[in-house]
């Protein structure tokens, strides 16, 4: 009997000692676990790189973003392609042959006679077709002269051509041809102002009647003026691709076959290409043909300021003038009753901006006043002692004349400068047109007799040289800063 309640106890001493033990077990058990899944968990949140969930979209566009020209309305390529701008172009762009009569005497007779008339081409170069009737832009310097012009479309037809009108300076001319119906391939202007430095272009020409070439290049600068000595204030678009002569008056394209520039000129000491190539901004000259279309001549108007860059300026001369800025242009003058004096600008302004064109150099500012006409309003954007201000300018009239046989620029004196030289009357020489005048220190002077005619503003001088005989000798009477008069006389 005590051995079996014996054997009991120690039964349920075991089961309980078991259950203790089973328990514990369990509990370090769920401890593990649930230390393991907090590790897991800490691991995948913390330390793993997340593998993305595959997403697979068909025929979607890339996402990458295309830049696009707010200016143009072809849609823009993954790589340049030429082939659609050259395709567009090439039958717009003809050759243009200037026919002369010259004197050629044969023999010693005939010299004698003043004999010997003859006739051929002695000059050419290219034109750009700019309506479906026939009218063509091209250099001045090609027809300059002529007294035939002859034209060959690149499909090797010719037409006589009829000069419309030009504008020398700009060495841009306007000619026509009849084609008798025939509607003209031609090229659509572009917005010379939004083509950026850096930009693909291409240069087309039609030189020696070859048909129509093209080159290929980037816009090296714009605003650029080859020489800055001379009176001709130029803005041309700079360009590496390769012009030769024979290509003046041709198509400067871009790579939508838009028109933003003629080919003009070339810097060079042998006469061919070198990598500089310079073209008359399309909004210049579209300007220019519509000008002559309308009014029969073209309509400059001007802003009425001189000056210079403010980056041409020493650094001792800035910092005694108080300027801060490194950019802009200065003013150093005011015309008389021009569009900046009656808006107010003033001497020492600094002009950063004219609407939207950035304005560091007076080529960057004449060359988009020569896109506008009198009576045009534009923005100028100024700085005048630091602070920033706006004025709305309205454009002049150009109130100056070119003395082309006296080699000066003359413009309405104002009454400040007929007091500064005691005169009652006269214009004043705004600057010298040649290199020989230059060399006299005449700029600023009041002229105020023409042939014993008192002159008191450029109209009187414009009737009596259209009233002169060119062969004639010019009687000139200045007014020095002493009030002192002198004459001077003219010999051609």
């Amino acid at each position: 009997m005590n051995s079996i309640y014996t054997n009991f106890l120690i039964l349920t001493l075991y089961n309980y000692l078991m259950k203790m033990i089973m328990k514990k077990i369990a509990s370090l058990l769920s401890v593990a676990v649930l230390a393991g899944v907090i590790t897991l968990g800490a691991y995948k949140l913390f330390i793993e790189e997340p593998v993305p969930t595959p997403n697979i979209v068909q025929n979607q566009p890339s996402s990458l973003p295309v830049f696009t020209p707010t200016t143009y309305t072809a849609a823009a390529n993954s790589a340049i392609d030429f082939t659609e701008a050259a395709e567009r172009t090439v039958n717009g762009v003809v050759h243009v042959s200037n026919k002369q009569e010259y004197s050629q005497p044969r023999n010693m007779m005939e010299f004698l006679r003043g004999g010997g008339q003859k006739g051929g081409t002695v000059g050419a170069g290219s034109g750009v077709i700019i309506s479906g009737d026939g009218f063509i832009i091209t250099n001045n310097h090609v027809i300059a002269g002529a007294t035939e012009i002859e034209v060959a479309l690149n499909d090797n037809r010719k037409y006589k051509a009829t000069l419309i009108g030009t504008d020398e300076k700009a060495d841009i001319a306007l000619i026509k041809i009849d084609t008798e119906g025939d509607e003209l391939p031609y090229i659509a202007f572009g917005d010379s102002d939004a083509a950026k430095v850096g930009e693909w272009v291409l240069a087309v020409g039609n030189p020696f009647n070859l048909t129509s070439t093209v080159t290929a290049g980037i816009i090296s600068a714009k605003a650029r003026d080859i020489d800055e000595s001379d009176s001709n204030y130029q803005s041309f678009i700079q360009t590496d691709a390769a012009i030769n002569p024979g290509n003046s008056g041709g198509a400067l394209v871009n790579t939508y076959g838009e028109l933003i520039g003629i080919n003009t000129a070339i810097t060079s000491q042998t006469g061919s290409y070198v990598g500089y190539a310079f073209a008359v901004p399309s909004n210049n000259a579209r300007k220019i043909v519509e000008d002559i279309m309308q009014f029969g001549s073209v309509q400059k108007g001007i802003i009425g300021v001189s000056g210079l860059s403010v980056n041409s300026i020493s650094p001792e001369e800035l910092k005694e003038r108080e300027i801060k800025t490194t950019e802009g242009f200065y003013v150093g003058g005011v015309e008389y009753e021009s569009g900046a004096e009656k808006a107010g600008i003033k001497t020492g302004d600094i002009i950063k901006r004219i609407d939207n064109i950035e304005i560091n150099k007076f080529s960057d500012l004449s060359g988009y006043i020569s896109s506008k006409r009198p009576d045009d309003v534009v923005q100028v954007y100024l700085l005048r002692e630091d602070k920033e201000v706006t004025l709305a300018v309205t454009l002049i009239k150009s109130v100056t004349f070119d003395i082309d046989r006296l080699g000066i620029q003359v413009k309405n004196a104002s009454p400040k400068d007929l007091k500064k030289y005691k005169a009652k009357n006269g214009v004043v020489i705004n600057r010298m047109l040649t290199q020989e005048m230059r060399r006299y220190n005449i700029r600023g002077l009041v002229i105020s007799e023409i042939d014993d005619q008192k002159v008191s503003n450029i109209e009187d001088v414009k009737r009596i040289f259209q009233n002169k005989n060119p062969n004639e000798p010019v009687s000139i009477v200045f007014v020095d800063q002493k009030g002192e008069r002198n004459r001077f006389i003219f010999e051609n």
